[in-house]
């Protein structure tokens, strides 16, 4: 008999089982013994207790354990056939609603024996996808395991002439060897269309049975010390616990494994980038950062001279800088950053600023221009002795324009360069780059980051900005990989800003009360803004509901909601709630003259409320701002929330944001509001944005959220495991940094490297 080892063909444990051996292979990728044996379940159910479940959602395929609360038989004359047919109707309790059950049997002793199977009071597992049917919940081509076998039906068998006794078989729903399997969790695996969870549970054990020669990744002293078990216990336990200690045990081994495997990438990344080297940056005499500090008509907040000592140190290193610089918007990032970007210039080399806007980088190049004053002016009349000059790039300026400011840069003229995506094109090149800061990082890809690290002629240092990190920065810091600097301290002239969920499935009148608000705030000379996510109501979209309505032919019936669109709400509040203000109009698709003018217009005062779409999440500025309603809020993420709300207050006046939302009360939308509500803590939020949403892609490109390289890890919920395995990690490399004593350990590491995702960790 020849061997199964993990490089065994899946074909090896499923004998002549043809269809499900397909779908395991085709529909879920497993392509090997190996592959099935690390296809963990995504959950577990009791079989000693009636399944909780709390809210089903639609088109969800669900697992439960529950008890037969009656099963009826009828008969039927098949349209199609026209020929007399029989159904099983089981309605199934648990510990919240009650399921509805039809199983269609061309033989009506079939269909009594399986009800004899089922009667009333037995308990078993149950498997479908759920539906919604005259408001009943459904489990649709349900799939059962009753805990109490029972003699199959006359006639049952295996279907198209297969032969039995196969793994995958028996898709009747019975199987007497599986029911005596199950032990005290039974787990359930993702599967696709044709296979049910059963059908995995049953090749997986026979996996576990036959196969030989898995290696340990783990030498015995690192289990020891961090209490691991061994990969077979782990395996099956895994697939199989009697309880949740054995289930606990399994998962803290495959949890560390990939963190410690992930630590070990990173760890080796590291040292190649440091081996690489950087020009140090150490500020030469500083005379011109010292010249701007002389001049500051103010005193740095201890957070901003505590940041900047982070920066100096860092910049002075061989090695490149690589951090993340967090803070509320408006806490004196730019200024943090621009003292940095002085500090590369005084050291000979230049600084660029990437902005994801062309509104952002032009309000960025003002600002820096007008803070340094002649200091900007350099190789220019009237600038200061020690100035440089401050460059802009942008893609919509003329010829003449762009091939001048090419021309700066490229001859080290331009000390301080701002510009937006424009800075990534190959006609683009630099002197000496020496410092990248990128402003609003979650705007751009790992990929275009790294386009503009890449035109430097040695790694530059590198520094990037936000208000609200995505989950894969957040992912990042917390597995070591990017260093964290956070700006607290609320700035002077800044207000606090009250935020409230507007929850119209619960309180529809409140409505009124919120255009209440803003013309109060407009009688006592304020502003608004009111955002919407549509620029015109052509569109509908599903509201928030988990309880999709379906006919009997199975076709959605949920009823569609019409999205807020600014041409629209404008039109409204102009007739009616506001029509006694002045109100505005602004988003993407009007001319950039007009876009321009309005946002004057606003800035003026002319303009009491702008309905706008998220075009104003960033570089808008209007100090008598006081208001922002935000419309359709569930349709946000957490971070362009935030981004939006921080648009009023700014003027040492409080704000106030209204989150309008229908999402209903418990659902994933509406506690995301309810977070952003609660905090103004950017780094608080992008934690909660990271539960929902997910990490990312920790080693590739994706940064998302919802595609994430992580098998079995989670950030947050994992963060202690993961720095455990960073300083196993550490410890393995200082005494062996080929791990050539830990072969498999050095295989795994390098899979991960040679993969195509990981080239993507150095960009990042």
């Amino acid at each position: 008999m020849v061997a199964i080892t993990p490089d065994s063909p899946v074909a090896s444990i499923f004998g002549r089982s043809v269809k499900k051996r397909q779908l395991v292979v085709d529909g879920l990728g497993l392509q090997t013994v190996g592959d099935v044996l690390w296809y963990f379940p995504r959950r577990y159910v009791a079989t000693a207790e009636l399944t909780e479940v709390e809210r089903p959602r639609e088109g969800e395929m669900l697992s439960i354990v529950g008890r037969v609360r009656s099963s009826q038989v009828k008969s039927f004359t098949n349209r199609r056939t026209n020929r007399l047919s029989h159904r099983l109707e089981v309605r199934v309790e648990t510990a919240g609603p009650e399921f509805v059950l039809t199983f269609f049997l061309p033989h009506k002793g079939m269909a009594e024996s399986e009800q004899r199977r089922m009667a009333p009071g037995s308990r078993g597992m149950f498997t479908g996808k759920v539906q919604l049917f005259n408001r009943s919940w459904q489990l649709a081509s349900p799939h059962s395991v009753m805990f109490t076998p029972a003699e199959p039906a006359p006639g049952q068998g295996t279907p198209d002439g297969e032969e039995g006794g196969d793994p995958g078989d028996d898709p009747a729903g019975f199987d007497a060897a599986l029911a005596a399997s199950l032990k005290g969790l039974v787990p359930i695996y993702s599967v696709t269309s044709g296979l049910y969870s059963f059908d995995l549970q049953k090749i997986v054990q026979v996996a576990l049975e036959l196969v030989t020669g898995v290696e340990e990744l783990f030498p015995d002293r690192l289990r020891e010390r961090y209490g691991l078990l061994d990969v077979m216990t782990a395996l099956r336990w895994i697939h199989g616990p009697d309880d949740h200690a054995q289930l606990g045990a399994a998962r803290k081994r495959f949890r560390f494994q990939e963190a410690l495997v992930l630590q070990l990438v990173l760890a080796r990344r590291r040292a190649a980038l440091r081996a690489q080297g950087a020009q140090s940056r150490d500020g030469g005499r500083g005379r011109l950062l010292a010249a701007f500090d002389a001049r500051l008509p103010f005193e740095l907040t201890a957070g901003q001279r505590e940041v900047g000592e982070v920066l100096e140190r860092e910049l002075a290193r061989p090695h490149p800088m690589n951090r993340l610089l967090q803070g509320e918007v408006g806490s004196g990032k730019t200024l943090v950053a621009l003292r940095a970007m002085l500090r590369v210039v005084d050291s000979g080399g230049q600084a660029a600023l990437l902005a994801p806007t062309e509104v952002l980088a032009q309000q960025h190049h003002r600002s820096i221009t007008a803070m340094l004053g002649d200091l900007a002016a350099g190789g220019m009349l009237g600038g200061a002795e020690d100035a440089t000059t401050v460059t802009l790039l942008t893609g919509s300026m003329g010829k003449t324009q762009r091939a001048e400011a090419m021309l700066r840069i490229a001859s080290g003229e331009a000390g301080i360069v701002i510009g937006t995506h424009a800075l990534l094109e190959d006609r683009v090149t630099f002197a000496d780059l020496g410092l990248v800061v990128v402003d609003e990082q979650h705007r751009f890809g790992v990929e275009q980051r790294a386009a503009l690290t890449d035109k430097a002629q040695s790694p530059p240092h590198v520094l990037v900005m936000t208000a609200t990190p995505i989950p894969r920065t957040v992912a990042m810091t917390v597995f070591g990989d990017l260093e964290t600097s956070v700006l607290r301290e609320l700035p002077a002239g800044r207000a606090p800003i009250q935020t409230n969920v507007v929850p119209l499935a619960d309180q529809p009148h409140w409505m009124d009360r919120v255009w209440q608000r803003v013309s109060e705030e407009v009688a006592q000379g304020h502003q608004a803004y009111v955002v919407c996510p549509r620029i015109s109501g052509d569109v509908l979209e599903q509201g928030e509901s988990d309880q999709r309505e379906v006919d009997e032919d199975g076709r959605d019936t949920t009823p569609r909601k019409q999205l807020a669109a600014v041409e629209e709400v404008a039109e409204q509040l102009r007739t009616g709630p506001l029509a006694h203000v002045r109100v505005g109009v602004l988003h993407g698709r009007m001319p950039a003259e007009e876009k321009e003018a309005t946002m004057r217009a606003f800035a003026a005062g002319t303009i009491d409320v702008l309905v706008s779409t998220t075009v104003i999440e960033v570089g808008v500025d209007v100090a008598n701002a006081t208001t922002m309603v935000l419309l359709d809020a569930e349709r946000f993420g957490v971070s362009q929330l935030h981004q939006l709300r921080g648009r009023v207050g700014r003027g040492g006046l409080p704000g106030l944001c209204l989150l309008v939302s229908s999402s209903e009360a418990g659902s994933e939308a509406r506690e995301r509001l309810d977070a952003v509500a609660s905090t103004t803590d950017g780094f608080e939020l992008s934690r909660v944005d990271l539960e929902q949403r997910r990490e990312g892609d920790v080693l590739g490109a994706n940064q998302s959220g919802y595609r994430s390289s992580l098998e079995n890890l989670r950030v947050l919920r994992d963060e202690k495991t993961i720095v455990a395995a960073r300083e196993a990690a550490e410890e393995l490399l200082a005494e062996d940094p080929g791990l050539t004593t830990l072969p498999a350990l050095a295989a795994a590491v390098s899979a991960v490297e040679q993969s195509s995702s990981s080239d993507f960790m150095e960009k990042a």
